[in-house]
């Protein structure tokens, strides 16, 4: 059995196929009886006058079997092999009882009344989120869209992705010109005073570099001296520069409205109005960028990027600890207890799924009833009759039983009829 939910199960192919020759055999054996039956009653009526009647039920019995076995086979296939006319119904037929049962779909099972209807009753918002909300199904959906994924990044090819990469870089990094924009965004750093941090962060390393190396800036001085001065004033004023340089950064450091501070600002707010509208400084910039736009490092660039990009994330979706598959799986049992709780955003959901439920089902109906039509097309008559038969053969050998019942009861009662009245005359 192939179970389809707690309570119910549907039959294998084979369970049916058996269940279909047994009750053939049943329905056989009827006709079996019925005729041996016949048989003895018709030899011996004439010395048992009651067996009159039991020969009468049996003909019909016989008469009912035969005819309803001839009805049931001719919706399959042709009785005895004979090509009698309308019969193999559903192998000839074929193609039409797949149209049939293709418009039926269509508008019976496709209807928007039905469909909007199921939907609206279910409540799908909320079962999805009871679901997803549970770890181990949010785990599993996690895992198999990261399978997915993968799938994706193994199918993009290197170059076409890094042809993009390149072409989004050009269009939106190298065609806008770069002077304004960081004219205007020096601009607005000025005002908001941020370039004194990295002043700040200049005049730091610049005291440390100092503090650390004396001789150093020291020996810049004393090398431009006369070679005929005697050696410990060198010595002197090469301590004296190194003081003097240390003194003024601290100073610098020390003094937020330091004139050389001052002065940087005023150089700044000049350059970034000056990247903004003058156009010498902007065509400046615009030669600096040709000449890196021409440069192959452009397209190293774009290719180490998505290098990076790819295996970063390929290693983290296959990775069932990794912190991007640990983030996915906590993000959708969120969604799905907000989804739970949430009546608004339930109900959006709902809706979202109504309308494109009723969008496919308007646009698609015909479609989606079609492969029906198609599939029942491609199949092979005698594959088709052999499905259809699986299906309901069984029940119609139930045809044959009654079939060979009531023949009986017809028998008898039209004898039993005929007799009496012909006594009666």
């Amino acid at each position: 059995m192939t179970t389809i939910d707690a309570n119910r199960t549907v039959p294998t192919d084979a369970e049916r196929l058996a269940a279909l020759r047994r009750m053939k055999r049943v329905a056989t054996g009827l006709l079996v009886v019925a005729a041996v039956v016949f048989a003895v009653s018709f030899s011996l009526q004439d010395e048992v006058p009651w067996l009159a009647y039991v020969r009468a039920a049996a003909e019909g019995a016989m008469v009912g079997a035969i005819a309803d076995w001839f009805a049931v086979t001719a919706l399959f296939r042709h009785p005895l092999g004979i090509p009698i006319p309308h019969t193999a119904i559903i192998p000839r037929r074929k193609d039409e009882i797949g149209a049939t049962l293709g418009a039926f779909v269509e508008h019976e099972f496709l209807s928007d009344e039905v469909v909007l209807g199921k939907l609206r009753s279910i409540g799908i918002a909320r079962q999805l989120g009871g679901w997803l909300a549970t770890p181990a199904n949010a785990e599993r959906l996690t895992a198999e869209a990261s399978v997915a994924a993968r799938g994706v990044l193994t199918l993009l090819g290197d170059d076409d992705v890094e042809d993009v990469i390149e072409r989004l870089a050009r269009r939106h990094l190298f065609e806008p010109d770069w002077g304004p924009a960081i004219g205007r965004v020096g601009a607005r750093l000025v005002a908001a005073d941020q370039q004194r941090a990295a002043v700040d962060v200049v005049l730091e390393k610049a005291e440390a570099w100092l503090e650390a190396h004396p001789e150093a800036f020291g020996s810049m001085v004393s090398d431009r001296l006369p070679r005929w001065l005697p050696g410990f004033v060198d010595r002197l004023v090469d301590d004296r520069a190194s003081r003097e340089v240390l003194a003024f950064v601290r100073a610098v450091r020390a003094d937020p409205a330091h004139p050389l501070r001052l002065a940087i600002d005023r150089y700044l707010a000049e350059l970034a109005d000056e990247l903004q509208h003058d156009p010498a400084m902007i065509a400046r910039v615009e030669h600096l960028k040709a000449e890196l736009l021409a440069s192959p490092r452009v397209r190293e660039f774009a290719g180490e990027a998505w290098a990076s990009v790819k295996a970063t994330l390929d290693a983290a979706l296959a990775d069932p600890s990794s912190e991007l598959r640990a983030g996915l799986t906590s993000a959708v049992v969120e969604v799905g207890a907000r989804l739970v709780v949430d009546e608004q955003l339930a109900g959006k959901v709902d809706a979202w799924v109504t309308d494109a439920a009723a969008y496919v089902v308007r646009n698609y109906r015909h479609e989606i009833a079609g492969v029906i039509t198609e599939t029942v097309e491609r199949w092979d008559p005698r594959e088709t009759t052999e499905k259809l038969e699986l299906q309901v053969g069984r029940d119609l050998q139930f045809i044959r039983i009654n079939g060979t019942v009531v023949g009986a009861l017809a028998g008898l009662a039209i004898y039993s009829i005929a007799t009496a009245v012909h006594a009666l005359v």
